[in-house]
């Protein structure tokens, strides 16, 4: 998507790449786009890169869900939930 290429090479001598950096330029992104900003992105989206966005949605929600019905009983593996927006 030619948004992350550009915000990639906009930030690629600014950050590290850590999930910390990536979370924070994600946020800061989304506190300036508006619900029709992002509409827009999607619109322009092809194919692959809509099912890509979603298949993440769904995946890291999922995670989530289960992750909380299970708090509190014994599990080997913790799902800490990130706040997108």
């Amino acid at each position: 998507m030619k948004l992350i290429d550009e915000l990639f090479e906009m930030y690629r001598n600014k950050l590290t790449g850590d999930e910390e950096d990536i979370d924070m330029l994600a946020f800061a992104f989304l506190e300036e786009m508006s619900y029709e900003d992002l509409l827009a992105l999607i619109h322009e989206m092809d194919k692959q890169e809509l099912y890509d966005l979603m298949g993440l949605y769904l995946i890291e929600s999922l995670k989530g869900k289960f992750a909380q019905e299970q708090y509190g009983q014994q599990r080997a593996h913790i799902y800490y939930p990130r706040n997108i927006h």
